[in-house]
């Protein structure tokens, strides 16, 4: 994809890019590492765009398969209805907006579960996606690129035209790796860099319109 009016999908991550959920994830993790004794420095400086699954595993890696699956599953238990302080991102319904008017696809591609991920875009106010893919669908989350992959291949469009929308580096290497054009928030070395999605409405908008 040469340029953003090229853009035949957009692809979001959830937590971070499309709502602010950075607290609710942080409490959380700050719940489970003390019932599990291990340094909140640690926890905080890796829980960040990979699959819960995966952190508990690089911080307990003396835990078997079912343990780290059955300590993750703690953990996700304790975001769910920790939703007071959820909100959108800035500009996330400005954007949506313009993609349903330009007809443009999108996909939300999440670390979370569907409960999870339907109750905090719900909290968020914002529509429930054309097509959702959570980590109960894919065999490895992000940074491998699957879940990106399986989003493009079911919405009809090449990886290649699609844009990929993240706040994390392993989200960020998981668009790479799909072969996608990413747009990167938090101020992340993506291809494009954007400090808000009102922001990135502005510059699709300027695209389409010199395109």
């Amino acid at each position: 994809m040469r340029d953003l009016a090229e853009a035949a999908a957009v692809l979001f991550d959830m937590d971070g890019t499309l709502v602010d959920s950075d607290a609710a994830v942080e409490r959380a993790w700050r719940t489970w590492a003390a019932e599990n004794g291990v340094p909140v420095a640690d926890v905080l400086a890796i829980m960040h765009g990979s699959p819960g699954e995966r952190t508990v595993r690089r911080l307990l890696p003396h835990l078997d398969d079912d343990a780290v699956a059955a300590s993750a599953a703690r953990q996700l238990a304790l975001e769910y209805d920790d939703l007071d302080d959820i909100t959108p991102i800035a500009g996330a319904a400005d954007l949506l907006a313009l993609l349903a008017r330009w007809e443009v696809p999108w996909a939300v591609v999440t670390s979370a579960d569907v409960r999870l991920a339907k109750a905090r875009l719900g909290a968020a106010g914002l529509p429930e996606p054309p097509l959702l893919i959570t980590i109960e669908d894919v065999r490895r989350g992000k940074p491998d690129p699957e879940g990106y992959l399986r989003a493009a291949e079911l919405l009809g469009v090449d990886p290649a035209r699609c844009l990929v929308v993240e706040d994390s580096m392993p989200g960020i290497e998981a668009g790479r790796a799909a072969g996608a054009a990413v747009a990167a928030l938090r101020g992340l070395p993506g291809d494009l860099r954007i400090g808000d999605l009102g922001e990135l409405a502005q510059l699709m908008a300027r695209a389409r319109q010199e395109g």
